[in-house]
């Protein structure tokens, strides 16, 4: 890595910084020293931003230990990153609930809420319910909304870049809403709206079944089928933002939708809700031939949208998510037909995460944004002063 020797001297102090943090961050506490090593920065440049840290609320000093006390000698001065300095809201907007986490800048969880919510609720009255999760989470958790310092949101549909939902047939009212908007005014910090598949596939390469994976698709078998991608560890949205709309393969020749697929009686399921759903699961695990057959067409439809996706990004691991991770012996099946369909087959795996998986990606989404201000430095550039 090339030695910066010159510059803008405001940056340089901004990468010196972030070297700093990103070494606290990495330790549970650290010396003068021991920071000098791990950095390449030399001892004043260190002093320096560690002090201009403690006064910006992001490091703090830890008392010495007893024993270290006794020893001769004073003994070396230690520091820690404050990960509680600010806190972070990971928030899923669903059919039925809504959903908020909340973390520290480590990423670790402090809390979880949610709230049902009626299927048929417009948008004023989905986003309302959301906000008093959010204020009945911060409330027990006994955080101030001023300490937040971004929140991320999954929600169905076609989600431009400012958080602008371009399409959203899932919910009632939700095409056109600007969600992003309406939900910084009430948050005062950067929230980053994704879709919610998108948000899973996240979550499931953070902390779920794909760990260590970097090529993924998630498959979120829900009232309306999407998927969420990752390419090389990082999230694919497509042009538009439209990728992983599996749900419109019917418009496409597919005309088999959900609501025909689930029918146990030649008649469309409707109403066409979660309940419906988990109760023709239900009859079909108790033996009911009529729910066998429709759970079947379900799981063929399945292997149909998730062949299509593996067929074009060859992903390491394909994670089953949504309804069909609650299905028995729905791994096998997608393993087989894959294997028919596909040149090369991925593995194969439920959700870890389940109903967690879309706030917790909306947190991670959070976390990034957070560590891209405070820790992000030019891969090719070491700072040395």
């Amino acid at each position: 890595m090339g030695r910066m020797t010159g510059g803008d001297p405001s940056l340089l102090r901004r990468i010196n910084s972030a070297v700093v943090l990103h070494a606290l961050r990495g330790t549970e506490c650290a010396t003068l020293t021991e920071i000098t090593r791990v950095t390449g920065l030399s001892r004043p440049t260190v002093e320096g931003v560690v002090e201009g840290q403690i006064e910006a609320g992001l490091v703090v000093e830890v008392a010495a230990e007893e024993g270290a006390a006794r020893r001769q000698g004073r003994p070396a001065r230690r520091f820690r990153f404050r990960a509680e300095a600010g806190y972070l809201l990971g928030l899923e907007i669903g059919s039925h609930r809504v959903s908020a986490v909340l973390s520290d800048l480590d990423g670790r969880i402090l809390g979880t809420a949610q709230k049902p919510v009626l299927a048929s609720a417009p948008a004023d009255e989905r986003l309302e319910r959301l906000r008093a999760t959010v204020a009945d989470l911060l409330r027990r958790a006994g955080v101030s909304r001023q300490a937040v310092r971004a929140v991320g949101v999954g929600s169905p549909g076609i989600v431009e870049a400012d958080g602008t939902v371009r399409l959203g047939t899932a919910l009632p009212e939700w095409t056109g809403l600007e969600l992003g908007e309406r939900l910084r005014r009430s948050f005062r910090c950067p929230v980053l709206v994704e879709n919610d598949a998108n948000t899973a596939a996240v979550a499931e390469h953070w902390k779920g079944a794909a760990v260590g994976s970097d090529d993924v698709v998630y498959v979120m078998a829900g009232l309306s089928p999407g998927a969420g991608s990752l390419i090389g560890g990082r999230l694919h949205r497509g042009f538009g933002g439209a990728a992983g709309e599996i749900g419109a393969l019917h418009l496409l020749g597919q005309e088999e939708t959900p609501e025909i697929l689930l029918s146990t009686n030649g008649e469309p399921l409707h109403p066409l809700d979660e309940q419906a759903v988990a109760a023709v699961f239900a009859d079909a695990r108790d033996g009911d031939a009529q729910a066998q057959a429709a759970l079947d067409r379900f799981v063929r439809r399945l292997v149909h949208d998730v062949a299509a996706l593996v067929l074009a990004l060859d992903p390491e691991v394909v994670v089953i998510g949504g309804w069909a991770a609650g299905l028995d012996g729905v791994l096998e099946p997608l393993r087989e037909e894959l294997a028919r369909y596909c040149l090369r087959t991925p593995r194969v795996a439920l959700s870890v995460l389940g109903e967690a998986a879309v706030a917790t990606g909306a947190l991670r989404l959070a976390l990034d944004h957070v560590e891209e201000q405070l820790f992000a430095v030019e891969t090719t550039v070491t700072a040395r002063r």
